[in-house]
C-alpha cells in the first residue's frame, strides 16, 4: 500500500538537524499526541541513487494546527536537551 501523500503547504518546518536529535523530538511530540513528519533529503537521494549533498541532516515539520502545542513541548524542554529548539 503506498504512503499517503501529504500538503506540505499545511506542515510548519520545527527542526533541522541530525537525525538522533529528531528522532528524539519526535518521541516527545508524539508522546503528546502530535504527529510529526521527517522529511530526510539524505535517504531520499539514496533511494533514488543520487549523492546527498549533506549527510545526516533532517528535518521535522508538524501540522499547523499542531503548532502551538509543539511549541509548548519543546519550551518545556529540560536544560540537557537544549539543542533541539525550533527552527
Amino acid at each position: 500500500m503506498p504512503k499517503k501523500q501529504i500538503a506540505m503547504k499545511d506542515y510548519q518546518k520545527i527542526y533541522e538537524g541530525n537525525m538522533i536529535e529528531a528522532q528524539k523530538l519526535v518521541s516527545m511530540l508524539k508522546d503528546h499526541r502530535i504527529s510529526p513528519v521527517i522529511k530526510d533529503e539524505t535517504e531520499s537521494g539514496r533511494l533514488a541513487g543520487f549523492a546527498p549533498n549533506i549527510i545526516g541532516n533532517v528535518q521535522v515539520f508538524v501540522h499547523k494546527d499542531e503548532l502551538s502545542v509543539t511549541k509548548y513541548v519543546i519550551a518545556s524542554l529540560e536544560p540537557s536537551e537544549e539543542s533541539i529548539r525550533m527552527s
